[in-house]
């Protein structure tokens, strides 16, 4: 949602960040994209990827006179799970024609520089391209990025030649990516767009009706906290609810101890709420660092979420942690409206990272 995380931001659009800038405090007054690297040739930056997955490691000198489509991404970021289709398709629609698609993995999150995690992702994800691990950011300052998703069209002679951040114009970017292998003299070309449907988590958001910005829970970023007394940094705290939360506010219950990125559950019987607006909520989450499970219970407005619950809850509103991922608890059927959100854990242990609905 072009939300800027330090010098780091997640897209969908532009107009997006202004709507939600005081909210989230990622943008002030005037102020503007990053220069772009149009002209630019940083793909020696891939020698710093600390790892690599569906791939030996490849180099600029390599991919020379290849087309070459650069993904940045992270497992937990929704906006990322969302554009991660049509670059499968993309990928697969091109390959023959000349198309090296290279995902670049950029953790936000410390969980997410577990390798083990990462290659679970690229196999939930159905990816089959090659995925460069960047855990010490250095191909991302190479591209002299800030945006998940981004996405950098190179051509066969190395050079950045379009670039785009964030979600959304999608043909847009096929039709660079068409012309970059015409321009390279790619002997054969599929015509039209791909035919794309992203299908439970990764469907395309209702952002005619998001009106709730990203929130984190760990304290380093968090805002439009309610419950009373605010957050006690690093330390272990009983909370109570917030009786009556406003829109985008919310808050915790029970005993938690909330750290600069994540909020770690002391006690089953432990809640978060949100007030919010938007057709899908999503709650980064992880187990406990020994991996037991962790059972919740989703309501809406009091009740079970019935039809719509999400991807990760039945109707009852029932689910389990296990996995560090990005877990999809509401996807609202019928008219979008303000609802308050609450989860309960029962079981101790749980992390809890970010809010991002779509």
């Amino acid at each position: 949602m072009l939300f800027a995380s330090s010098s780091k931001k997640t897209g969908l659009a532009a107009a997006l960040a202004i709507v939600f800038a005081s909210a989230m405090g990622a943008f002030s007054a005037g102020a503007q994209q990053p220069p772009s690297i149009v002209g630019t040739s940083p793909l020696p930056g891939l020698a710093g990827a600390t790892d690599w997955i569906n791939s030996k490691p490849l180099t600029a000198k390599e991919l020379k006179g290849k087309v070459v489509l650069v993904d940045f991404w992270d497992y937990s970021c929704i906006n990322c799970i969302r554009a991660i289709p049509y670059v499968r398709a993309w990928a697969d629609k091109y390959k023959d024609s000349g198309l090296i698609v290279i995902g670049v993995h950029a953790p936000e999150f410390d969980i997410e520089k577990q390798i083990p995690n990462v290659k679970r992702a690229v196999t939930k994800f159905g990816i089959t391209y090659p995925v460069a691990v960047d855990n010490d950011m250095a191909i991302w300052n190479a591209f002299h990025n800030e945006y998940w998703p981004a996405h950098y069209f190179i051509d066969a002679k190395g050079k950045v030649r379009f670039e785009h951040f964030g979600e959304g114009e999608y043909d847009q970017s096929e039709k660079w990516i068409q012309q970059l292998l015409k321009e390279a003299n790619a002997k054969s070309m599929a015509a039209g767009a791909a035919a794309v449907r992203g299908q439970g988590v990764e469907a395309a958001a209702d952002m005619t009706n998001v009106g709730s910005p990203e929130t984190y829970i760990g304290y380093a970023r968090a805002a439009h906290f309610a419950s009373p007394g605010g957050i006690k940094p690093d330390a272990e705290q009983n909370y109570t609810a917030p009786g009556q939360p406003g829109l985008n506010e919310w808050g915790l219950a029970g005993k938690w101890n909330d750290h600069r990125q994540v909020a770690v559950l002391g006690a089953a019987g432990g809640k978060i709420l949100f007030h919010f607006h938007a057709r899908d909520l999503h709650l980064v989450l992880a187990p406990p660092a020994d991996g037991r499970p962790v059972r919740f219970r989703v309501t809406v407005d009091g009740h079970a979420p019935g039809q719509d619950h999400g991807v990760d809850a039945d109707a009852q509103g029932n689910g389990t942690v296990t996995e560090d991922r990005l877990y999809q608890l509401v996807r609202q059927r019928g008219a979008v409206a303000d609802h308050t959100f609450a989860i309960e854990f029962l079981d101790p242990g749980v992390q809890a990272f970010s809010f991002t609905f779509g």
